[in-house]
């Protein structure tokens, strides 16, 4: 049940990190932009549920790779809620401005690996 929860998170947050570029592959459907204007409100809580299963995952063992890729898309999904923190706020906006140029990519990674994972 866990593991169905993480992957439908890989995919809602790589629909919203990926948008930019899915946006192109859908044209004037704008089926992508719908799901994540209903997506959004979620944000907070799709980042959250990544990077703590992540985390919980990558302690367990197996699936370095894909499980990293989701703790850093559930990093680039909370750094609105990580710029408010003072104490670690300048350290890590310098790493997530340093992953901004690969949000797309990220998010198309984290829809294969959610897509892959319910298989």
């Amino acid at each position: 049940m866990l593991g169905f929860l993480f992957n439908i998170a890989n995919i809602a947050g790589g629909i919203l990190l990926g948008l930019t570029l899915l946006d192109k592959w859908d044209g004037d459907k704008d089926y992508f932009n719908k799901a994540a204007s209903y997506l959004s409100p979620f944000q907070t809580v799709i980042g959250s549920i990544l990077m703590v299963f992540s985390i919980i995952y990558l302690i367990r063992g197996g699936g370095f790779l894909f499980h990293i890729v989701s703790f850093i898309g559930g990093f680039l999904l909370l750094t609105h809620v990580i710029s408010k923190s003072p104490s670690l706020k300048d350290s890590l906006l310098k790493f997530s401005d340093m992953l901004m140029p690969f949000k797309a990519g990220i998010g198309i990674a984290l829809i294969v690996i959610g897509i892959l994972g319910l298989f």
